[in-house]
């Protein structure tokens, strides 16, 4: 538990504010930079210039209106602590006097500074040893592997500063930080620390709408990190935050090489980037806990940012395909009515989801037994299809009915007020709170709620937890579980008028009111309540979610409001395991850090606009940095009317979003595709040549799940070295192999795109000149609505696709096909597939049952050899089945074949010339035949080779 002090003092005496004007005056201290400042006055109204003289910072009379952003009251580099005592690792410091006073809480006078490597990754910890720290797991013991080593610097000149540097940089020594910028303080509730940065390119901090992927370091721009139940504004964004929190970002150096900054705290904070570049962190409890990681690869950063807090989760295969809900199914049948309706259109789809209203009255664990009686039957039906269901749970359970009170029988604990002389008067009296301290909220239920706690040490929440799950699992054979709500979210906290007074599916019951007076007040009310209080000028941090004082075991909500979606999936990710049985999916709105090891994220209630359709491409990569590779957006828009056209855009998008799942809300008319003709046919389009390439799909997520890692990719991380890459917003890649260009604007049949000029690229997509190799920087691409959006292979890639199918079920049954993209200058390529049964749990993957095969190409002027190399699980006792290869097809193939020569492992291959066809004006090679490869048998490797002739085509 962190100390506090409820009485904030300021020194506020006056031969001090003298003191401080005369000494750190403009004149005699130098104006700093307006580029490099930290601001003094972060909080709207506070940038006077009696307040600032008085906190002893600079005030800067030179208002300019071309850089209205530029602090006017800054802290001098005379601000922070110095070093009293040294040893191995460790610091001692003591707040510098003469410097500025902290704004808004009283410094804590000694600090300690740890620092340690894990391995070539670095650690620096500030703070003292009473100090909250998240209890998130993080695996520190085992060392990270780099080519580049991250080494600790400090100085006292006159105040203390450090810096993290790269090892071995010869004369151009990069300092991944630096925080001789100056600003570093230490409250109870006011923590600062600033930095510069060796470059503008940096990626990450969440979670925020950014309107474009890199940071824009041309002004001082604040971004709150405080989990909210708001709705994301595309159009807006305004620095909010939304439903998690992030602390972590990316930077790509000059030289190319990355590197990744992690700060572990989950109290309410900000970071404020500058034009230095420079950075400004906030946090308003807790300590700082800094990973600073080497790369130097981006992909690198990612894997290692996921050593530390947990590989991502594998989802079933099913949990690839298409998915579609809505809010305000009005039964059982009409959720069943609007899937056919998919299915007569010839729509591949595999997941149906029921929002809150399958329940009995919006209470978890329950179903309508009127409108939804014959759920069970219908999740029957679907899975007779090869169809799968997920349900959507929220963590706000009714005290009064049955599985809260099986929650209180077995002990489970509940979010409670710090005290009984706390809990309010004017709530009803049920008999299952009665006489507790539990605090009672409002969310969708009739009734009060109240919020399991996930963080009980016990064990006994989760237990009840799983419990509940177990026993719901035997009603309705649910396969996924969506968890919605978990910021935690609170209907009407504080308000005078909550708006479900005016709602007639809701009761008027009383509202949470969070006492803003009091012995707790400084947690309501903090000194500081950083940028997560500005969307209205009432707002407070518990607004629209749970008193900070409210307590989680011996904890403060203060502390660990930002944990809670993080600590309800690790249980609900055990609970789908215990119901099921198998692999399947849990999918959260509230993340933090370490969430990807147990589930995915959806992007929230977005807005049927383009600017949301174009920041959900933004979204996906940034969670992918975040270590969530399993995330996607409401397709078409969950909030506000969509149309055709945005529609059948946002379908052919989705399709290439690990997550993807149509979605609207209950105020808005249908609008899965078989609405429309034409989204019907653009999905079908899309969803086919997405479930032709989920093996290569569902490898990369195979991969990432083994060694950590990225699935939907921004393009610098594969190419570091290209500008233009590092400001690519709106395009991204499949793992390393395939290229996707999305349309973001209405009324356009092309879209302006790049391929970087280091590589070589064959366009996949029937849109524009398939198989062919395409020119590489800036370049408008054909996009037809009746066709897949441009896409493209990379030279050298080898990927494996499976003749697609009306379900992902059927799909795994099909045969195999392999595309192989030559690089035109070796003709060489490679490429893998990982294979399993697409459900089983995963307890350990050196004993798991899976099957690696890995491709290699290789073609001279005499032949061609391609090598399938099954390099484990082949024969085991109980193998997973795979179906055979049918299909080869080469692009950029420059030698006609000699079908007549091809063997396989030495032996003559039959290929008839009905079955294989070269088009030498294409560089096109194809081979289609029947059960051609059986990978069941004569392995585990399988070498094709054939001999060519003639000259080599030149195109």
């Amino acid at each position: 538990m962190v100390l506090r002090s409820h009485q904030i003092s300021v020194l506020p005496l006056l031969f001090l504010i003298l003191l401080n004007y005369c000494a750190i005056s403009s004149a005699t201290q130098g104006a700093i930079d307006p580029k490099q400042r930290v601001d003094c006055a972060p909080r709207r109204g506070d940038a006077t210039r009696e307040i600032c003289v008085a906190r002893g910072c600079v005030w800067d009379e030179n208002f300019d209106k071309y850089h209205p952003s530029v602090p006017l009251c800054y802290f001098p580099t005379n601000t922070g602590y110095v070093v009293k005592k040294q040893s191995t690792g460790q610091l001692l410091l003591q707040k510098y006097l003469i410097g500025p006073v902290n704004p808004y809480s009283k410094d804590i006078e000694h600090l300690d500074v740890n620092y340690k490597t894990i391995g070539t990754a670095l650690k620096v910890s500030i703070g003292t040893k009473d100090r909250f720290v998240p209890p998130v797991p993080v695996d520190e013991s085992t060392p990270i592997q780099s080519t580049d080593q991250l080494i600790f610097k400090y100085k006292n000149d006159p105040v203390f500063s450090f810096t993290v540097e790269r090892a071995n940089e010869g004369n151009q020594s990069i300092k991944i930080w630096d925080t001789s910028i100056g600003g570093l303080l230490f409250g109870d509730q006011f923590i600062q620390i600033a930095t510069f940065l060796p470059t503008d390119r940096v990626y990450g901090f969440g979670e925020n709408v950014h309107q474009e992927l890199k940071h824009d370091f041309t002004k001082y721009y604040t971004w709150a990190m405080l989990a909210r139940d708001d709705p994301p504004d595309s159009r807006d964004p305004n620095g909010w935050n939304y439903y998690g929190v992030h602390p972590f970002y990316m930077g790509l150096e000059p030289s190319g090489k990355a590197h990744g900054v992690l700060i572990m705290n989950s109290n309410a904070q900000e970071v404020t980037t500058g034009p230095g570049p420079h950075i400004t962190y906030r946090t308003i409890g807790g300590q700082l806990d800094i990973y600073f990681l080497p790369g130097p690869g981006p992909e690198q950063v990612v894997q290692q940012y996921q050593q530390l807090l947990g590989k991502p989760f594998l989802p079933a295969y099913w949990a690839l395909g298409f998915q579609l809900c809505r809010f305000g199914f009005k039964s059982s049948q009409h959720l069943a009515d609007t899937i056919k309706r998919q299915q007569d259109a010839g729509i591949p789809i595999d997941v149906a989801y029921a929002d809150i209203d399958y329940m009995d009255r919006y209470k978890d664990f329950t179903y309508d037994t009127d409108n939804w009686n014959s759920l069970p039957q219908v999740t029957d039906n679907l899975h007779s299809q090869g169809m799968h269901l997920i349900l959507i749970f929220d963590p706000a359970i009714q005290v009064d009915y049955d599985s809260f009170r099986r929650g209180i029988e077995k002990k489970a604990a509940f979010i409670e007020w710090p005290s009984k002389d706390m809990v309010p008067k004017d709530m009803p009296q049920y008999n299952l709170t009665k006489d507790t301290k539990i605090m009672l909220g409002v969310v969708w239920p009739d009734r009060h709620v109240a919020f399991p706690d996930f963080l009980d040490k016990s064990g006994k929440t989760q237990q009840w937890w799983i419990d509940e799950f177990v026993e719901f699992h035997k009603k309705v054979n649910f396969d996924g579980i969506w968890i919605d709500m978990n910021e935690p979210s609170n209907f009407g906290t504080n308000e005078e008028h909550p708006w479900y007074f005016d709602n007639p599916d809701h009761p008027n019951i009383t509202q949470l009111k969070c006492k803003t007076e009091g012995p707790y007040a400084y947690l309501e009310v903090p000194p500081y309540p950083t940028a997560n209080i500005w969307r209205s000028k009432d707002d407070i941090l518990c607004s629209k979610t749970l008193c900070m004082s409210a307590k989680t075991g011996d904890l403060f909500l203060y502390d660990t409001h930002n944990l809670y979606g993080w600590s309800e999936t690790v249980a609900t990710d055990e609970a789908l395991k215990k119901s099921t049985g198998k692999r399947g999916a849990v999918i959260s709105r509230s993340t933090f850090p370490g969430s990807g090891r147990h589930g995915g994220h959806w992007l929230g209630d977005n807005t049927a606009r383009w600017e949301d359709l174009a920041t959900t491409i933004i979204g996906a990569q940034e969670f992918n940095i975040f270590g969530i590779p399993y995330v996607g957006s409401d397709v078409c828009g969950f909030n506000g009317l969509s149309n055709e056209e945005l529609c059948l855009r946002w379908q052919q998008l989705g399709a290439f979003h690990s997550f993807y799942r149509n979605h609207n809300s209950d105020d808005q008319p249908d609008q899965d595709p078989a609405v429309w003709p034409s989204v019907a046919n653009a999905t079908k389009v899309a969803n086919l040549f997405r479930y032709q390439h989920l093996p290569y799909l569902y490898t990369l997520h195979f991969r990432v799940s083994l060694y950590g890692g990225s699935v939907v990719r921004p393009v610098f991380f594969e190419f570091p070295l290209d500008f233009q890459a590092h400001t690519l917003s709106h395009q991204f890649m499949w793992g390393s192999s395939i290229m996707v260009v999305p349309v973001t604007s209405p009324n356009v049949d092309y879209v302006h795109g790049y391929l970087p000029n280091s590589a070589d690229w064959y366009s996949i997509s029937p849109a524009y000149k398939y198989g062919q190799l395409m020119p590489t920087g800036f370049s408008d691409f054909n996009a037809p609505r009746d066709t897949p959006l441009p896409t493209f292979a990379r030279g050298g890639s080898i990927i494996p696709k499976q003749r697609p199918d009306i379900t992902t079920t059927a799909t795994r049954k099909n045969e195999f096909q392999l595309l192989v993209a030559l690089c035109p200058k070796t003709l060489q390529a490679k490429g893998e597939l990982y294979w399993d049964d697409g459900e089983s749990l995963v307890e350990n993957f050196a004993t798991y049952n899976y099957l690696h095969f890995e491709y290699y190409a290789t073609v001279t002027d005499k032949n061609m050899e391609l090598k399938i190399n099954c390099s484990r699980g082949y024969n085991a006792p109980d193998k997973v089945k795979v179906s055979s290869l049918n299909t080869i097809e080469m692009l950029g193939y420059p030698f006609p074949p000699k079908w007549n020569t091809a063997k396989i492992n030495g032996q003559p291959l039959p290929i008839g010339s009905d079955k294989a066809t070269y088009l030498a004006d294409k560089k096109v090679l194809k081979i289609d035949a029947p059960a051609f490869i059986d990978l069941n048998n004569n392995g585990p490797i399988w070498t094709i080779t054939w001999e060519n002739g003639g000259s080599k085509v030149e195109l």
